[in-house]
């Protein structure tokens, strides 16, 4: 019975911390982008749609390929989910195969391990279904990104608000949305460790959980800020895609 309390203290307090750098992350990325690595990753992809759309005929096949590329990266990434899935699958069919019981220190139990596996491969799926929307974004872009803009409407949005016409803001939107989903099935990868070490006990999983935030806060939290904002372009910036993107 005591070390069952193990797991119900220390492994909710491991969960709860990386949910709350988690949390903590999406307001620095929503508030302030210019201080986090995704902040900064997607105001530039933006400026790299609008490079690339100015000059289809020339930028097209480069523009292609670097979509690809991340497509590429998104379906490894789906595919080892997958496979992971199915490998917990059948560990948990044959009842968890040989338990390490002898090294956990916690609850052993056979509800403890089909916890345990479950919570992994839930884990595993869901990182699967974020890469495959990750795929679908990009698969999107990679035929919006193509398409000429209208040289009518450029500096000018009120003289077409009447034709139906696409703009860079949107396919950038599809581009960032494709490497949104691309993150968080990272995330859900790097959720898997400390499940995985749970199986080893609560303590590996709670000291993994700590290790993790450490590690991700310096990966995703940039120190080297270096913004250089220019007055007239940043309002023409403005008046182009709206008053939603104020510098």
């Amino acid at each position: 019975m005591e070390k069952q309390v193990l797991d119900y203290m220390l492994v909710p307090t491991g969960l709860l911390l990386m949910v709350a750098y988690h949390i903590w992350l999406f307001y620095q990325v929503v508030k302030h982008p210019s201080t986090t690595v995704i902040g900064i990753n997607a105001v530039n992809r933006r400026f790299w749609v609008r490079a690339m759309m100015e000059d289809a005929s020339k930028n097209g096949v480069l523009a292609v390929q670097t979509l690809r590329n991340n497509i590429m990266a998104s379906t490894l990434l789906a595919s080892t989910a997958i496979m992971l899935s199915s490998l917990i699958a059948v560990l948990m069919t044959n009842g968890g195969g040989n338990r390490p019981a002898k090294f956990v220190y916690g609850d052993h139990s056979d509800l403890g391990f089909s916890i345990k596996f479950f919570s992994i491969l839930v884990c595993f799926l869901v990182a699967f279904l974020l890469n495959v929307q990750s795929i679908r974004y990009y698969s999107h872009a990679s035929i919006l990104i193509n398409v000429p803009l209208d040289k009518n409407c450029r500096g000018n949005p009120n003289g077409c608000r009447r034709r139906l016409h696409l703009t860079a803001e949107y396919v950038g939107r599809t581009v960032n949305m494709g490497s949104y989903f691309w993150s968080l099935g990272l995330r859900a990868f790097y959720f898997s460790f400390p499940l995985f070490l749970w199986i080893f006990g609560p303590i590996p999983m709670f000291v993994c959980c700590v290790v993790l935030v450490f590690l991700l806060y310096f990966l995703d939290v940039t120190f080297d800020i270096g913004w250089v904002v220019d007055e007239d372009h940043c309002k023409e910036d403005e008046e182009i895609n709206g008053a939603s993107n104020k510098c």
